[in-house]
């Protein structure tokens, strides 16, 4: 399988990393894409580049999803599966073949990698040390997940007004969808960031909060009430999952990120959103392109 992987990788201003994820992705597959949403374009890229690395430039952001679909659009005819990357995600080529192993189960559509934090040696989702090594799962992150093509082909990419927030739930809820599996190997650890990650005093103890920009924390609360609407009563624990995210989100948003109102506000123009099924252009960040439904 590992003869026939073209790597995706997203950009949005990146630093030297992308490069080491490039060199790793091109050691491991036969093409890699790279979809450069800096608006202008990154001088990072304007270098040399490993050899199998194209750089796909958009006249714009185009998101996330939009990011990606453009990759699709470029994959060779004769790729079996896709690997797809953030700018911060180097797999190596040995971790690579160890995810695409996983399709050779006819049951599994696509494989993931846990998402690790390296600085405090523990997995971002402290409920991964509870599961098997390979366990099923309803959703994973986009980076580091190897695809097949043809589900990929069958689904029709990615969500593009969902632009950047959710798109890798809605995408894995739709694969589910179809009867095809989703595994996670947690033996195969990814180094992820989570953007600006700051500690706060919580009661005795710490909490993590993101600070996300305000703009993120509208996508993240609309595209995740239109999720939850679509699949209430298809994936009941994953949505009241969801939900409980959400209120979290906000709460630990009303603590301890300023300024609160106009965070809160972004919030709340995500909720009423995604109840209503809108997209409000006012939360597209500066060189963003109109999110498409």
């Amino acid at each position: 399988m590992t003869d026939r992987i073209t790597a995706i990788a997203t950009a949005y201003h990146p630093d030297a990393r992308l490069l080491a994820v490039a060199e790793a992705a091109a050691s491991a597959c036969t093409e890699v894409l790279i979809v450069d949403n800096t608006p202008g374009g990154s001088e990072l890229l304007a270098g040399a580049l490993p050899e199998r690395v194209r750089v796909l430039r958009p006249e714009g952001n185009l998101g996330l999803a939009g990011a990606l679909n453009l990759g699709l659009s470029e994959v060779a005819a004769d790729s079996e599966a896709v690997l797809l990357l953030d700018q911060d995600s180097v797999l190596t080529r040995e971790l690579v073949e160890r995810l695409a192993a996983h399709l050779a189960d006819p049951t599994v559509g696509a494989a993931a990698p846990a998402p690790w934090d390296a600085t405090r040696e523990s997995y971002i989702d402290p409920r991964t040390a509870l599961r098997a090594e390979v366990a099923d799962r309803d959703a994973v992150i986009t980076s580091g997940m190897v695809v097949r093509r043809t589900l990929l082909d069958e689904l029709g990419g990615f969500r593009e007004d969902f632009f950047v927030d959710c798109v890798d739930q809605d995408f894995c809820l739709r694969l589910r969808r179809t009867g095809m599996r989703i595994v996670q190997d947690k033996t195969i650890k990814l180094p992820h960031s989570l953007g600006e990650i700051r500690e706060h005093r919580f009661l005795t103890g710490h909490v993590r909060v993101t600070h996300h920009p305000r703009w993120r924390l509208y996508w993240v609360i609309r595209n995740g009430v239109i999720l939850v609407k679509e699949n209430v009563r298809r994936a009941p624990m994953w949505s009241l999952t969801s939900i409980l995210i959400m209120v979290r989100w906000v709460l630990l948003t009303a603590l301890y990120e300023k300024p609160r109102g106009a965070r809160l506000r972004a919030m709340a123009s995500g909720l009423r959103d995604g109840i209503g099924g809108r997209t409000s252009e006012d939360y597209l960040p500066a060189g963003a392109t109109t999110a498409r439904s």
